[in-house]
């Protein structure tokens, strides 16, 4: 008699840009109940944090990001006036220095990431080559990043057309999907009253937190030159980074839910992340955490799927 064969399990990685580093938490929480995924596949800020655990990296990548402040974060901003506010190489430069570069095909198991042709709209997927060439295009978000080179055309993030990559998983192989949406609870995230420190819940509270107005999106737009004020006693217009945020925001939420409806997942963790601002990387424990939550929540559910 032919024995059975072991289904291979996916983990498919969703963008998010800083709300990304939940994803640590997520493979640290599946770690510790013994699932250790067999194909990785990764958008955005998804293909970072799988690139670095598929290449034997992520407690490296865990105690630098546990580590980031904001001027840290700020410093790896190399601001262009061209196709993108920031240029991504200082910080594509640093992933290699501090993370190796590899060829795709040398990683420990099978890793995709997830890109958009700008020119055709096409969705990309990026299987071979150097792992920091399929990053830097998978985390290229419009109006933010620069595009990236690919084959004489440019690259854009994968967010556009794919942002929760379970279908990537299954053409690579994946029996199983376990998909990660980090935009699950972010619709008018932008411009909700902040909670204040009794209502946050206590896992989002942090030590020296530092207040809203703080963030490396209000850094960004406070040094872009600011051409009016409004006045008078009408309500002032959301600032430009706002909307653009915002708009990122309800773009993803709504081609997840579109992709995810036609293609789902068989297990689904939504961490919830409503209260980190997109461009937050040095609020990483808050994100970690979240993903540890969030695992702890869907673990029935999946372990009724590994065992059935």
């Amino acid at each position: 008699m032919t024995t059975p064969r072991t289904p291979l399990v996916g983990l498919a990685l969703g963008g998010g840009a800083a709300r990304g580093w939940a994803h640590i938490g997520v493979i640290r929480a599946l770690a510790d109940a013994g699932i250790e995924p067999d194909v990785v596949c990764g958008t955005s800020i998804g293909a970072l944090v799988g690139a670095a655990y598929v290449g034997g990296e992520l407690d490296r990548l865990e105690a630098w990001v546990r580590g980031l402040r904001l001027q840290t974060v700020v410093s790896f901003l190399d601001f262009s006036l061209g196709s993108g506010l920031i240029k991504g190489d200082r910080l594509i430069q640093f992933f290699r220095s501090q993370f190796g570069d590899r060829d795709i095909g040398e990683l420990a198991r099978p890793f995709g990431a997830v890109a958009t042709d700008l020119r055709r709209g096409r969705e990309i997927w990026l299987r071979e080559g150097q792992v920091s060439d399929a990053v830097r295009a998978s985390i290229a978000l419009p109006g933010l990043f620069t595009p990236a080179p690919h084959d004489g055309g440019w690259l854009v993030d994968g967010g556009l057309v794919n942002p929760v990559p379970v279908s990537l998983c299954r053409a690579m192989g994946a029996d199983i999907v376990i998909a990660v949406d980090l935009n699950a609870d972010l619709l008018g995230r932008r411009f909700r009253t902040a909670p204040s420190e009794a209502a946050r819940p206590p896992a989002l509270a942090e030590e020296n937190e530092k207040p809203a107005a703080d963030s490396v999106m209000a850094r960004i737009q406070a040094s872009m030159a600011q051409f009016a004020s409004n006045r008078g006693t009408a309500p002032r217009a959301p600032a430009m980074l706002d909307v653009l945020a915002t708009s990122i925001n309800i773009m993803q939420v709504l081609i997840t839910r579109s992709r995810l409806a036609g293609e789902p997942a068989d297990v689904m963790i939504t961490p919830l992340l409503a209260d980190l601002g997109l461009m937050e990387f040095h609020r990483a424990a808050v994100a970690i955490e979240a993903g540890r939550r969030a695992v702890k929540i869907a673990m029935p559910q999946l372990q009724g799927r590994l065992e059935a």
